[in-house]
């Protein structure tokens, strides 16, 4: 082959070697596609298995933190939480004196049960140094050990319960439990389920000891109450009595001049007098009247008026206080009530006079029983919802007749609503006054505006 002809070839393998080549050319790109691939598959691989484990520590971090936040709340004091529920009560004695007699059983029992070894156990025998005797000591002292920790926890529970956090207090406890037989699992020692129960029932006593006292003195209070509302009652009708008395003898001295004078009196003057005899007779007989009710209120210790009052500028609409009073003056009792304890005085929808005012008032409690706006204590009689026609269906049905006052005056809360409306119209009189002096400044800037 001719030189020429050599080197004409040579240029064209340099310029289509890669064509020519193509095949070798996609086997080297297929096989390292192939590696790519593989890489990529053992990389998905890889993140798949982070993900997931990934995914079951933080789903195991997320358990622990509820944990932990449980474990907190238990130690919380916060009021506002109930997110353990109401307490519902576990015993049923009827005097603060049989709960105290029952927490003090309860103590001596728990105190027994450390006692007698059954508070806490070992479930393996122990050696120390080949001394089964130092065992037993060592056993002797981590359950004491755990007790006194257990029985701290249970003390503390005690110390701070309350309305709120009971079913709380009884949680920490058995959380308190676990964790201190958690502890206790290396040497097999744990506290028994029976002294659990024991510590719980203590617990609950205590709780129950406490609101036991405590409606105790409530009811106390509300004795005292009515006692001293009846002493007011009974001074009132002994005063209105004696002021009857007063004036009937004081009319009585009247009428008894005037019949004398009259004895020697002839003609107009005899008239005159005569008219004047039939009105000390008339008042004498109101005044004898006036003493006789006297004497009957405070003979009838269960007579007394059944009131329905309202207060629409402190509670709101459909809002009433059903209560009663064995005041001469009841009107002196809803004085009381709108005292500066409440920011608008009470309205009176009715007064009822009954001979048996007690059972009036508890039949209307009855009625609307489940529409208290306080549910826990029954001394505060204010009910929600409550329509004055329903009050009226009741006392036509029972025969009685009293008289209604529907809308309710509630003169301050009005007056009050008209001056902050007044106000606000002010207010908006004024910006405009404002805005139109600030315009008429930018039309005349020479001007001034004030």
């Amino acid at each position: 082959m001719s030189a020429k002809r050599e080197a004409e070839l040579q240029q064209i393998r340099v310029r289509y070697g890669p064509v020519i080549d193509v095949d070798a050319e996609l086997a080297k790109q297929r096989e390292e596609l192939g590696r790519v691939r593989q890489q990529t598959e053992s990389e998905d691989a890889k993140n798949t298995a982070d993900r997931a484990k990934l995914g079951e520590e933080y789903r195991i971090a997320r358990n622990r933190l509820a944990e932990l936040q449980h474990e907190v709340h238990l130690l919380e004091e916060n009021l506002e939480d109930i997110s353990f529920g109401v307490y519902k009560p576990h015993f049923s004695f009827q005097t603060a004196e049989d709960y105290k007699k029952a927490l003090t059983g309860a103590r001596e029992h728990a105190r027994q049960m450390v006692r007698d070894g059954q508070a806490a156990t070992c479930s393996i025998p122990w050696t120390v140094g080949d001394s089964r005797k130092d065992g037993e000591r060592m056993v002797k002292q981590y359950t004491k050990l755990q007790l006194r920790a257990f029985n701290g926890e249970c003390e503390a529970a005690m110390a701070n319960i309350t309305w709120n956090n009971a079913t709380k207090m009884e949680e920490r406890v058995r959380k308190a439990f676990e964790m201190i037989n958690q502890l206790g699992g290396v040497v097999q020692v744990s506290i028994s389920l029976e002294y659990l129960k024991a510590k719980l029932e203590e617990l609950q006593l205590t709780y129950e000891y406490e609101k036991k006292k405590y409606d105790e003195r409530e009811e106390q209070r509300r004795q005292r109450e009515e006692r001293r509302e009846e002493e007011k009652a009974l001074q009132e009708a002994e005063k209105a009595q004696l002021e009857a008395e007063k004036e009937e003898d004081r009319y009585q001295e009247m009428l008894a001049k005037a019949r004398e004078e009259a004895a020697k009196t002839t003609g107009a003057q005899l008239e005159k007098l005569t008219t004047q005899i039939a009105s000390l007779q008339t008042k004498i007989e109101e005044a004898h009247s006036r003493k006789e009710r006297a004497i009957a209120r405070a003979q009838l210790t269960r007579s007394g008026f059944v009131y329905v009052i309202s207060n629409i500028g402190s509670f709101g609409e459909k809002v009433f206080k059903i209560g009663m009073t064995r005041r001469m003056e009841p009107m002196d009792r809803i004085c009381e009530l709108g005292d500066a304890s409440v920011p608008f005085a009470f309205d009176v929808h009715v007064m009822m006079f009954s001979d048996n005012a007690p059972e009036l008032e508890g039949a209307l409690h009855d009625l609307f029983g489940s529409r208290r706006v306080n549910l826990v204590n029954r001394r505060k009689e204010f009910y929600r919802d409550v329509e004055l026609s329903e009050i009226e269906e009741f006392v036509r049905k029972r025969g009685l007749s009293a008289q209604f006052i529907q809308v309710p005056e509630a003169k301050e809360y009005r007056e009050t609503l008209a001056l902050i409306e007044e106000g606000k119209h002010k207010s908006v009189a004024a910006a405009t006054a404002e805005e139109e002096v600030a315009a008429l400044a930018e039309r005349f800037p020479e001007r001034l505006f004030t």
